[in-house]
């Protein structure tokens, strides 16, 4: 297992948390993510067969459900989906996006900014030209159909983050046959942000976990939580403190339970940096990144892994 941990000074979230225009001065201390050109998404061929297909798990919400009764407007972030996913794309991969509605996914608003591309438009512009270039991201599929079409064609499972996989993804129990396949087969499974909350949902009864965890009820949260897979995997994700800023600036409102907490009643040995910090860890098939700034190294580990599963699967057979 491998950890990974950058110190980013005040970058990307954080900013906007904390305020973007406050913050210009500190801009230039970040290394920025390289956008070239989008390529154009291709189908599997005979050069390029179907294990070669990433399938990329967005979720179907717009919002999601805070204490007291109130909402936020969400969706995914434009830099968790897009630099995992450019890089699967220059890697030689074909994403495939699915989500349990198979509808166009919405993005995050707050991640349309050039602030999560170190102030530059340029980068920010040719990441969405990339991104609306997929037909995959136009016309994801729908969970079940991809289901029942069988996973044995896709070499990983991608899910980023932004806060909506909250509102659907951690509970859905599609969301979970699909992770128990790629558990199972030890098959690379890659998460950032938010995203790794998804991983509840390969629980008995994930529905009810949630709950559980919202309400605090500590009993059924034990109960609920025995044979889950992920229990004692080193992983990471988006922490209290990070939550808390979240909370604190433009969530309107509290999360009903944080992500790495949960992560941990569950059974996973959650291992978080400071806040902000670039921080990826890797154990077994299970890649995790804590925020938005683990946007490059956590794409790093994914084609890496990716490729280390290729070359041990080309290998004779001793």
């Amino acid at each position: 297992m491998t950890t990974m941990t950058t110190t980013v000074m005040t970058t990307k979230f954080a900013r906007r948390a904390l305020g973007a225009a406050a913050l210009c001065g500190l801009l230039s201390a970040c290394a920025p993510t390289e956008v070239k050109a989008p390529p154009q998404a291709e189908a599997p061929t005979a050069e390029k067969p179907a294990e070669r297909k990433v399938l990329v798990l967005v979720s179907s919400e717009n919002k999601i459900p805070l204490e007291e009764g109130k909402e936020h407007a969400t969706g995914y972030f434009l830099n968790e989906l897009m630099v995992p996913t450019k890089a699967l794309l220059d890697a030689g991969y074909t994403p495939v996006m699915a989500n349990p509605r198979g509808t166009k996914p919405v993005m995050d608003p707050g991640s349309d900014s050039a602030t999560y591309f170190n102030n530059d438009p340029k980068a920010l512009e040719d990441i969405k030209r990339l991104r609306d270039s997929l037909s995959t991201y136009q016309a994801p599929r729908a969970l079940g159909d991809v289901l029942r079409e069988g996973l044995d064609g896709y070499a990983a499972v991608f899910v980023p983050g932004g806060h909506a996989p909250m509102g659907d993804l951690v509970k859905d129990p599609e969301v979970g046959r699909v992770l128990r396949h790629f558990h199972e087969k030890h098959k690379v499974t890659a998460l950032i942000c938010h995203g790794p909350i998804a991983l509840l949902a390969a629980a008995q009864d994930p529905a009810a976990l949630v709950e559980a965890l919202a309400s605090g009820d500590t009993a059924a949260q034990k109960k609920l939580s025995e044979g889950w897979p992920y229990a004692g995997y080193r992983l990471t994700a988006f922490s209290t403190p990070e939550e808390q800023t979240a909370e604190q600036s433009f969530l309107g409102g509290h999360v009903r339970f944080y992500p790495d907490q949960a992560l941990r009643i569950a059974g996973a040995n959650v291992d978080v940096a400071a806040p902000w910090q670039s921080h990826v860890v890797r154990d077994r098939e299970l890649i995790t990144g804590q925020q938005p700034n683990s946007d490059a190294a956590f794409s790093k580990e994914l084609v890496e892994a990716l490729r280390e599963t290729a070359t041990a699967a080309a290998a004779p057979a001793k």
